[in-house]
């Protein structure tokens, strides 16, 4: 293209004013301010209504009890008729099971409290903005390992993004230790001790006891955080070294924590996303669900350092960004949308091919007069705006298309997770008020506070590391 060659740039340091805290802190006490008036709203609803739970429990059983006694083909979800499924025995099975499981409150029936949507709320929260965070260091790692150059300038903005891990892990260890009473209904299964003729006994449930246990969920998940943020912390480290006595000797032992750190993520994210989000629907179960949720983290991860690299540049800042490197970022975000899209269709796919009962009760949920419309919307804004608003060069070169985009992903997966939590837990009951709202802006102003004010503290460019005038002078050749 012959492009002037630059061989040195000037390093800088981000300044998070006083305004720009105040406008931060605004969005955080608003959605907090929201957030409590929300509750309040819910429980007023729910002030008239008895707070004994066995009742409810055993009308819902008996609801979708009946339910199941036919159990809709995967046709007859979509166009609202009976099924024409045969197979009698496997569907007599399928209803007992389902019927089971409504007993001990799972399945999307577990009531619609206001205490169970709010601990909702805040797993789909915590568990959305950890996303971004794991991203990011997967993003950090993979660069490392691929031995990449063109996005060395963006990699502190990626190191600011990890440094919310620690948070998310609070709020994550806080759900499941004080909320998982509300969400989680296979832990009051396990809890009552049912032995096989009992007749609340769940063979689904008792084959899965392997794994769906105390142990995994409750010393697991925090472990497997825990070990994320010592690979957070030596990535961090070695960084910060680099930079304060140069060579090369920082760089390959990144290397080979970024190595290992892929390794263990990808057994341990599969881990984390069954425990905390799959179990929320614990007879069900599908074989690429962590690489639906690493599709939904990976997009929205590079988004998210998307917009905070262009937020710098609008404030004069990180000039040293070309036009190259942001239209990298646009092409992942175009491209792991339309992963997000395969792997989406591939399970769903897989599961109205096979019309099983068992699989069938999760998009059943999820297509219902009540969840219909998210659905359809998740897939327009996951998929096909950001598909046509990206797909044309000049898009991902362009800072207000490209925010334009990145705030559609960040919404359609935020509807994403909606549709995987709420059905599960609030069921029929749930909608989008000012809890959902409020909620989201407070984690959202903490987040983005929480990144700011970690990117103020340290320049902005690893100045030592050997790629970064191959990122200044990042040249994609179109």
């Amino acid at each position: 293209m012959g492009h002037h060659i630059i061989t040195e740039i000037e390093n800088e340091k981000f300044e998070f004013t006083k305004r720009s805290r105040t406008i931060v802190g605004a969005i955080f006490v608003i959605g907090l301010i929201l957030s409590i008036i929300g509750v309040v709203q819910l429980k007023g609803d729910n002030g008239a209504e008895s707070h004994d739970t066995d009742a409810t429990e055993q009308h819902d059983a008996e609801e979708h009890a009946l339910n199941s006694e036919t159990p809709a083909s995967f046709a007859s979800l979509q166009h609202g008729e009976e099924g024409t499924h045969e197979a009698p025995e496997h569907d007599a099975h399928a209803a007992e099971e389902h019927a089971a499981d409504a007993d001990h409150g799972d399945a999307g029936h577990g009531g619609g409290s206001w205490l169970t949507r709010l601990w909702s709320n805040i797993l789909m929260n915590s568990y959305y903005f950890m996303l971004f965070a794991i991203a990011a260091l997967f993003f950090i790692a993979v660069n490392y390992a691929a031995n990449a150059g063109w996005a060395t300038l963006v990699k502190r903005v990626a190191e600011a993004i990890t440094s919310y891990l620690p948070v998310a892990f609070l709020t994550i260890v806080v759900v499941i230790a004080l909320g998982h009473g509300e969400l989680y209904h296979w832990i009051h299964y396990f809890k009552e001790g049912y032995a096989a003729g009992d007749p609340g006994y769940d063979k689904i449930m008792e084959s899965k006891a392997w794994f769906l246990n105390n142990g995994w969920f409750f010393a697991g998940v925090p472990i497997i955080m825990i070990i994320w943020i010592l690979f957070r912390t030596k990535l961090r480290n070695l960084s910060l070294k680099e930079d304060e006595n140069g060579g090369t000797d920082y760089f390959r032992k990144s290397i080979r924590f970024s190595a290992g750190f892929i390794v263990f993520f990808a057994f341990s994210f599969s881990i984390l996303s069954w425990l905390v989000m799959m179990s929320l629907d614990a007879h069900w179960f599908s074989t690429i669900y962590s690489v639906y949720n690493f599709a939904i983290a990976f997009v929205t991860g590079l988004t998210v350092i998307c917009l905070f690299t262009l937020y710098l540049k609008s404030k004069g800042y990180m000039s040293a960004v070309s036009d190259e490197v942001v239209h990298d970022l646009g092409k992942f975000m175009f491209a792991f949308s339309i992963f997000w899209a395969y792997i989406f269709i591939a399970q769903y796919l897989l599961i109205w091919y096979a019309n099983l009962p068992e699989e069938v009760i999760y998009y059943q949920m999820r297509t219902s007069d009540t969840f219909r419309p998210l659905f359809r919307t998740n897939i327009i804004m996951s998929f096909f705006l950001p598909f046509l608003i990206l797909m044309m060069r000049n898009a991902k070169r362009n800072p207000k298309v490209l925010m334009l985009a990145g705030v559609i992903i960040l919404v359609g997966h935020w509807i994403d997770l909606y549709l995987m939590v709420m059905p599960a837990t609030v069921g029929d009951s749930a909608s989008i008020g000012l809890l959902e709202i409020g909620m989201t802006m407070t984690f959202a102003g903490f987040f983005i506070y929480w990144v700011l004010n970690n990117l103020s503290k340290k320049a902005l460019y690893p100045m030592n590391h050997p790629y970064l005038l191959e990122s200044v002078n990042h040249d994609v050749g179109v």
